[in-house]
């Protein structure tokens, strides 16, 4: 969950005493900093279709790409750099593969995701031997009461859930003065790129997971930010699809106006062949009435041209975060010129900055009425069955679950009404009325554009679990209040750390984004493997 630009709004709880952290990067830039030894892996930066190839010939089998992944996973996960992305294997994951290779011998292949290893976040409910807890220990031992309508597209696709992954506790939306990446349960997630810096969060497992390789595509959630900042940060493409178009039944909800699953992937066309996996109506979400009509085979839009004619307004108000990521953008934008593009520049949403504040009021009133109803619904044997179970469990477990910041999110979404009090349904619409019809649907209109670009965020942060996240500006709140689709791509580096370029459109628009994303893709390749630095090597 992005909550800089509006989390500050949060009612602060009482001071609390912090622990000491790890100590930050030192000022002065030390000479040599080596990247922290990590086995060799065969499957490096692998792709669905070159697996799916290995699998065809016989080279690899889904047991084998499973048994592959689970070691790298305990190399660079629970040991060497320690990154902590994963909060739980599957104990059942060698067992389905099994199954899928049995499968793929008497019946053929169920599609492109037959035998491929994926993790999804600790929100998404699964009905086997792994928990849901979104990352609190409240929840532990909590099982549920079935799957996911994500979980069960992934299994009807054949893909091999190989475990869940870390978060930011309750998706980030739990106390402020927060540190992204951390939960009780979990503990802090590192970046893969440099061990010291932020993931982001609140989708910060997953990301950390597809791009340190410790499986092949990850599912996020996103309310605002939670998929596409930690993708930037991450050098993947996140994908935050159209609210509707993937089902959040089965999911930890904070909004039901603005949640929604997505693909985080290390390229364009596996984040494609995700969500085609994904999509789809569920008669146990009202939002996802025309998914069925609106879901496509995505990547029948993948064209290395797509930029060619193409109409980009340029959103230069998202630009500051830093002048190495603007540069950055520049560049970018210059690429998209070769490429055939027409840049309307600039194009700036009239609107921008105008929803913090309403779009937290929306927040909190939408997470009390969501989480009551998941807590209760996992039935009278859940450790915690309301918010106020769950406040007062994290107060008897203080040296667990609030060693470094509160639940004062949690105490204000508890002190909120219905979703019938004029508070909330005048900052809904009003939400709404800035970031659709004056914001992204105003600037794809004046303009005849087909999709707006910005940079999607600064570089990574320092870890601090003293002064909380330091993240500058990003593009994430407009298309993420709106329920408009927005796709990131790498764009680049900055000191190592990598940065994103944001196209983002109106509702259902994912074909032009992903067409567009592609072709970006295709004409820079600035995706780089991590390299499990230390701390920042300045040159």
């Amino acid at each position: 969950m992005n909550r800089r630009d509006f989390l500050q709004l949060a009612v602060l709880g009482a001071a609390q005493v912090m622990l000491p952290i790890p100590a930050r990067a030192e000022t002065t830039p030390r000479p040599s900093i080596v990247s922290l030894r990590v086995r060799s892996f065969k499957l490096e930066e692998a792709t669905i279709a070159e697996l799916q190839a290995a699998m065809q010939s016989g080279k690899e089998s889904a047991v084998s790409l499973a048994k592959n992944y689970l070691g790298r996973i305990e190399d660079l996960d629970r040991r060497g750099p320690a990154l902590r992305a994963v909060i739980e294997i599957n104990p059942d994951a060698l067992a389905i593969a099994r199954a899928l290779d049995r499968e793929r011998k008497t019946r053929g292949s169920r599609g492109p995701l037959h035998g491929i290893p994926v993790l999804i976040k600790d929100n998404i409910d699964t009905h086997d031997r792994m928990m849901t807890t979104a990352g609190s220990l409240a929840l532990l031992g909590s099982i549920a009461p079935q799957d996911s309508f994500v979980a069960k597209r992934l299994r009807e696709a054949g893909a091999v859930i190989l475990g869940k992954t870390n978060l930011s506790e309750w998706a980030n939306f739990r106390g402020d003065r927060s540190s992204s990446g951390w939960s009780g349960r979990g503990g802090q997630t590192k970046n893969p790129y440099v061990l010291d810096r932020n993931p982001s969060g609140s989708s910060s497992g997953s990301a950390v997971a597809v791009s340190a390789n410790l499986c092949v595509v990850a599912v996020g959630t996103e309310t605002d930010g939670s998929i596409i900042s930690p993708s930037a940060m991450g050098g993947l493409v996140g994908v935050k699809p159209t609210v509707g178009l993937v089902s959040r039944s089965g999911i930890i909800p904070i909004s039901h106006t603005q949640d929604t699953a997505g693909p985080m992937a290390r390229s364009v066309r596996d984040a494609a062949t995700l969500l085609t996996a994904l999509a789809g109506s569920d008669s146990n979400d009202s939002a996802t009435g025309e998914a069925d009509g609106r879901r496509r085979d995505y990547t029948r839009f993948l064209d290395p041209k797509g930029l060619r004619g193409a109409r980009l307004g340029v959103a230069r108000k998202f630009m500051g975060a830093h002048p190495r990521v603007d540069s950055l953008f520049e560049q970018a934008l210059a690429e998209m010129k070769r490429q055939g593009a027409e840049l309307i520049d600039p194009a700036d949403l009239p609107t921008h900055g105008q929803y913090s504040e309403a779009e937290f009021q929306v927040l909190v009133y939408e997470f009390k009425a969501g989480l009551n109803a998941y807590l209760a619904g996992l039935g009278p044997s859940a450790p915690v069955r309301s918010i106020r179970d769950l406040i007062e469990f994290n107060e008897k477990h203080r040296d667990q679950e609030l060693p470094y910041f509160g639940q004062d999110i949690l105490v204000t979404a508890e002190s909120k009404g219905p979703l019938t009090d004029k508070t909330y349904l005048d900052a809904r619409a009003l939400n709404l009325r800035r970031t659709r019809e004056e914001g992204i649907d105003a600037v794809l209109t004046k303009h005849r554009v087909d999709a707006i670009v910005a940079p999607t965020s600064g570089p990574a942060w320092l870890t601090d679990w003293v002064n909380t996240d330091s993240g500058g500006a990003d593009a994430t709140g407009p298309a993420a209040i709106a329920g408009y689709p927005h796709i990131t791509v790498p764009m680049g580096l900055v000191h190592g750390l990598p940065v994103g370029l944001s196209f983002f459109a109106g509702q259902w628009s994912e074909p032009v984004l992903f067409r567009l994303a592609y072709a970006f893709e295709q004409a820079t390749k600035a995706r780089r493997a991590p390299k499990f630095l230390p701390t920042v090597q300045f040159s």
